[in-house]
C-alpha cells in the first residue's frame, strides 16, 4: 500500500492546488461586468474538482491492486551472498501510469496558474502557485530517471527526497507569503486595504 497511498495523497494535494488556482481565476473574471461566472463562484467548483481528479487516481490505484497486487520478493543480486526480502510493487507500468496522472494534474495546474499570474495584486496568489508548481514539476521530471537508475533501498531514499522537495515547494511558496503578511505586515491584512486595491482595479 506504500506506493498507492503515496500517489493518491499527492493526487489529492495537487487537485486541491488546482481547485484553488481555478477559484482565483474564476473569482477575478466573475467581477468583470457582463460575466455570467458569478454563479460558479464558491466552494462547489473547487470541491467538485478535487473529488473528480482524486477519483481518477483512486480508480488507477484500485485497478493496480486488483490486477497486479504487490508480493514478497527475494533479492539475491543487490548484495552478493545476502538474501534481501523486499516488496515487489506488482506492476511497474501501473506505478508510472499513476505517477504520470499526477504529472498531468501538475502540468495543468501550472498552465492555469501561469495564465493567472498577471492578475492584479489583490489576486496575486496565482504567482506563488505558478512558482511552486514550476519547482514541483522540475523535481518530478528529475525524479523519474533517477528512480529508474537506482535499486534496492536507494529507491526509497530517492522517493523520499522527491516527496520532501515537492512538498517543501508547495508549502513554502504558497504559504510563506501568507505568513509574511500575517506576522510581519499585519497592516496589509485588512478589509480596507483590499477594498482600496479593488477600487483601484475597477476604477
Amino acid at each position: 500500500m506504500r506506493q498507492t497511498t503515496f500517489v493518491f495523497v499527492f493526487a489529492v494535494a495537487i487537485s486541491s492546488v488546482l481547485g484553488k488556482t481555478l477559484t482565483v481565476l474564476v473569482v477575478f473574471n466573475a467581477t468583470k461586468p457582463g460575466r455570467k461566472l458569478r454563479k460558479c463562484v464558491g466552494s462547489r467548483i473547487s470541491t467538485g474538482l478535487v473529488i473528480l481528479c482524486s477519483l481518477g487516481e483512486l480508480i488507477i490505484c484500485v485497478t493496480w491492486l486488483i490486477f497486479a497486487p504487490p508480493f514478497v520478493e527475494l533479492d539475491t543480486k543487490t548484495i552478493p551472498g545476502t538474501i534481501i526480502v523486499q516488496c515487489n510493487e506488482g506492476s511497474i507500468i501501473a506505478f508510472y501510469v499513476a505517477v504520470s496522472y499526477i504529472g498531468v494534474l501538475a502540468v495543468f495546474c501550472f498552465i492555469v496558474a501561469f495564465i493567472s499570474r498577471k492578475l492584479p495584486d489583490t489576486f496575486n496568489e496565482a504567482q506563488h502557485i505558478t512558482f511552486s508548481m514550476l519547482v514541483f514539476c522540475s523535481v518530478w521530471m528529475s525524479f523519474i530517471p533517477t528512480y529508474l537508475s537506482t535499486k534496492g533501498k536507494y529507491m526509497v531514499a530517492v522517493e523520499i527526497f522527491a516527496m520532501l522537495a515537492s512538498n517543501g515547494a508547495l508549502l513554502c511558496f504558497i504559504f510563506f507569503p501568507k505568513c509574511y503578511i500575517i506576522l510581519l505586515r499585519p497592516d496589509r491584512n485588512t478589509k480596507r486595504d483590499i477594498k482600496v486595491k479593488v477600487f483601484q482595479i475597477h476604477g
